[in-house]
């Protein structure tokens, strides 16, 4: 089965991260977005992924490329690498992958972490929408069911005809058939919300032709699409994963549950917690953090910072304030 990932935007709310790095390679408590996102797959489908497909923009690198595919590795799938020239809507992004199209594949959007328990069945379904309920509907667009199946879908409707919220999951028995949908709408410009192509508007046309759709309910749909809300997510993640610290690993530091602390990591008269992830190679001395995210190879010095996202190998000193800088930064230090 093939995975397919529209990844081409930068995420410009993730500023100032995303400037270097693709908003789904942003790690949550040591690992990638679009890596716990696979897990997720492993963990719940009734079959293996044996190929990731990346639709990236025109001007991610090589480390980029190279990122993917050691994640695709460690979840024994090879990667495959697309672009996407110009973001002309959440159709035209699948559509650059149009030679993947074919057999059962799986598309998500990686902008958000979900989870559920148990499994998901996709037997009997031409096509499968991962759903969550949600109390506002009027924000998302959601799926209509009827008796197991889903009948219809609304873009962020007025009135509440269902609670069902999309999550940018979607599961498809055979891929030519979507891929004709959706040149179907290239074809004779049918532009949905926002003058785009949009892919809910080839699931329009896969239901008239009475395809089977079914939904598989997700329990957790996390966002980390601001930069509030991955620190948030982030925060929720080390709370769920936790694992004691050993209480002499480090010196003179205090630990206050829940943490994050990758491999590596020297800290020396420190306070961390709670709400704190620290990624692997991360030096810190005679600093106080607290519900904050700091990215691999930082080193930070007489810092007290709350609220705030550190980028890779950046340097800090005597930063006592909220604070998101991106990699590479150097303040307080000498140049």
């Amino acid at each position: 089965m093939k995975l397919i990932i529209p990844m081409a935007g930068r995420g410009t709310r993730v500023r100032p991260h995303s400037h270097t790095v693709p908003k789904p390679l942003l790690p949550v408590a040591g690992k990638m977005i679009v890596e716990r996102i696979v897990e997720t797959f492993a963990r719940t489908l009734d079959r293996n992924i044996d190929e990731i497909v990346f639709i990236l923009g025109p001007d991610f690198g090589q480390d980029i490329k190279d990122a993917l595919s050691a994640m695709s590795e460690r979840q024994n799938a090879r990667a495959t690498f697309r672009v996407q020239e110009s973001a002309e809507g959440t159709a035209h992004a699948v559509y650059c992958a149009e030679e993947d199209l074919s057999g059962e594949c799986i598309i998500v959007f990686a902008d958000t972490i979900f989870d559920m328990e148990g499994s998901v069945s996709i037997e009997d379904a031409d096509s499968v929408v991962w759903l969550k309920e949600v109390d506002d509907p009027s924000r998302f667009g959601v799926a209509v069911e009827e008796e197991d199946q889903i009948t219809d879908f609304v873009e962020k409707p007025d009135n509440p005809i269902s609670n069902l919220a999309i999550i940018g999951v979607y599961y498809f028995k055979e891929g030519e058939q979507l891929k004709k949908e959706i040149e179907y709408l290239l074809e004779h410009d049918v532009r949905g919300h926002g003058g785009e192509f949009q892919l809910t508007d080839a699931l329009d046309r896969l239901l008239k032709d009475d395809k089977v759709f079914r939904k598989a309910t997700v329990d957790e749909w996390m966002d980390c699409g601001t930069l509030p809300a991955w620190l948030e997510t982030s925060g929720k993640v080390v709370e769920k994963e936790y694992e004691e610290v050993e209480g002499d690993r480090f010196t003179d530091t205090k630990i206050i549950p829940p943490v994050y602390i990758g491999d590596d990591v020297e800290l020396e008269n420190c306070i961390i917690g709670p709400h704190v992830s620290i990624d692997e190679g991360t030096q810190m001395t005679k600093c106080t953090i607290k519900n904050s995210l700091v990215q691999e190879h930082a080193t930070l010095e007489g810092c007290n910072i709350e609220n705030s996202t550190i980028g890779r190998y950046t340097e800090l000193k005597d930063v006592d304030q909220e604070i998101h800088v991106g990699d590479h930064s150097k303040i307080g230090v000498e140049i």
